[in-house]
């Protein structure tokens, strides 16, 4: 079977509140009907569909603060509970604790080590690349466990040859805003559509969707909304080729952000877990409750 993990950076399950919570406005009609036509909301969860279930998780881990992405990310990635490991919350970048709990690659090296296929689908542009090499960029916690776990991070060649995604999914940011001209430019449901494929190659792909937490830093209601339409669209190409009796789909968070467009500050909300596809494999995430038992769950899938 194959995995695909959704990773939306920054959003949280958060009130019924139009004038603050863009998930409880934005038109998202493939998300509605997965969830039986609730929407991505505290009161919707838990959830149970005939393709889809939705959990809450705590994404605190009991540690005082808000949480932050480095040490969220890492307990993801790892199973451990990092912030109580070290003692605090951390982020954005990870700080030498945080990195030291990923040198075996977490969740990307149990992949590796067992002979599986694992990868990081995101493209990284050749800039990127320069930074982290002349040391003025450093890797976040998802593309240091990548790079830990002895696995290559994708560039501009494999987005334009078909192997990789962008961050924005459609490949506008790209074009408008690096200035590649030569990276195809893909409609949503395209780059839904390419998720599913570059998925099927794969035992366990890693997409990570940085711009929710972005847009809730921001505070502006309206991009989130336009954003969310987006993913929204993208999720309908994505279902459209998805093996749901075979495969799963995973979505969850770090922290909460977006569902909040009333403060520029991380939430202490809890965060949705989002599985679509396979029966079997939804039924092993049945007893998770935090952040922390995530990968164990998909490696026990």
């Amino acid at each position: 079977m194959s995995i695909l993990f959704l990773f939306l950076d920054g959003v949280g399950l958060g009130a019924d509140d139009p004038s603050s919570n863009p998930f409880a406005l934005a038109n998202l009609p493939h998300l509605s009907t997965l969830l039986g036509g609730q929407r991505l909301l505290a009161r919707s969860a838990p959830l149970e569909t005939e393709s889809t279930t939705l959990l809450s998780l705590d994404a605190c881990l009991g540690v005082a603060g808000l949480p932050q992405s480095a040490t969220g990310q890492a307990t993801l990635l790892t199973g451990r509970n990092i912030p109580a490991e070290i003692g605090y919350h951390y982020g954005p970048k990870p700080d030498s604790a945080t990195a030291a709990t990923l040198q075996d690659g977490g969740i990307f090296g149990a992949f590796s080590r067992a002979g599986r296929r694992a990868a990081l689908i995101n493209a990284y542009p050749d800039g990127y690349f320069h930074g982290i090499h002349s040391g003025r960029r450093l890797f976040s916690s998802i593309p240091l466990a990548v790079t830990n776990a002895g696995l290559s991070l994708r560039t501009a060649v494999d987005l334009c040859n078909g192997q990789a995604i962008s961050a924005d999914l459609t490949g506008d940011g790209w074009r408008e805003r690096l200035g590649h001209a030569e990276i195809p430019l893909l409609t949503a449901r395209q780059a839904g559509a390419r998720l599913a494929g570059l998925s099927a190659s794969l035992d366990f792909a890693f997409f990570e969707y940085w711009l929710t937490d972005y847009a809730g830093h921001h505070q502006d209601m309206s991009a989130a909304l336009t954003l969310l339409e987006q993913f929204d669209a993208v999720l309908g190409g994505l279902l459209a080729a998805w093996d749901f009796d075979r495969d799963l789909i995973l979505l969850t968070s770090d922290h909460g952000n977006l569902e909040d467009l009333s403060t520029r500050r991380h939430t202490a909300n809890p965060v949705p877990l989002l599985l679509v596809g396979s029966p079997a494999a939804r039924a092993r995430f049945s007893s998770v409750v935090s952040l922390s038992g995530v990968a164990p769950a998909i490696l026990s899938v």
